[in-house]
């Protein structure tokens, strides 16, 4: 056993049906695309696999241990990512769907909204505690109590559910996409999708404010 990792295809099983069931993930990987076009559905993919690697390194160093055993921490960082959440969702409310005038201020605006779309994805889920706690229940069952290096078996391990994840999303993304160009959505569908979108988000951020420690 490497590193003392067992049952690796159980976990690359579990991981892929996990990565499957959908979620706000998914949500937001499908508006943007729908709204903006593979690009930003990409973008929004590599920032959401980018804010798992946060807890992936987390939990690999103990860090994740503190939320699961202090209420304040937990409570902290809980607040913190249901007020981007209601954020991230009202924005979303107010974003209309349009093309820029000219070329080059398109290419500029472009460019700036998959930077921006990155960083929503990546603070979504670097910004959630549930997260953390995932990690530290879900993969410490495949990694033996007297494994030699239990840090980078965690970060192994994380680092294939994370490629896992990164795939499934991009063929979200890419898949939208093609289903949203061959249906020829209309910027009046695009807009009240990403009013759906947002109100969805606003609702995630109060429901996470509200969650318990589990």
């Amino acid at each position: 056993m490497m590193l003392g990792i067992h049952d690796w295809w159980l976990f690359i099983l579990s991981g892929f049906l996990l990565n499957l069931m959908p979620g706000p993930d998914t949500l937001f990987i499908m508006s943007k695309t729908a709204s903006q076009g593979w690009k930003a559905g990409v973008a929004a993919s590599l920032g959401i696999c980018s804010g798992v690697y946060v807890h992936v390194f987390a939990a690999a160093f103990g860090l994740s241990a503190l939320l699961a055993t202090s209420a304040t921490a937990f409570v902290v960082l809980k607040l913190v990512g249901a007020a981007y959440l209601i954020y991230l969702g009202w924005m979303t409310l107010r974003q209309k769907s349009g093309l820029a005038s000219a070329a080059p201020v398109q290419a500029i605006q472009t460019k700036q909204a998959l930077l921006t779309i990155y960083r929503q994805g990546f603070l979504t889920n670097a910004l959630n505690p549930k997260v953390a706690l995932f990690f530290l229940a879900f993969v410490p069952q495949f990694i033996s109590a007297d494994s030699s290096n239990t840090v980078l078996a965690f970060i192994l391990l994380g680092t294939v559910f994370d490629i896992s994840s990164l795939l499934w999303c991009t063929t979200v993304a890419l898949c939208t996409a093609f289903a949203s160009a061959r249906l020829q959505v209309s910027t009046t569908v695009k807009t009240w999708l990403n009013k759906l979108v947002g109100a969805v988000f606003i609702g995630l951020g109060l429901r996470l404010a509200v969650s318990a420690q589990h």
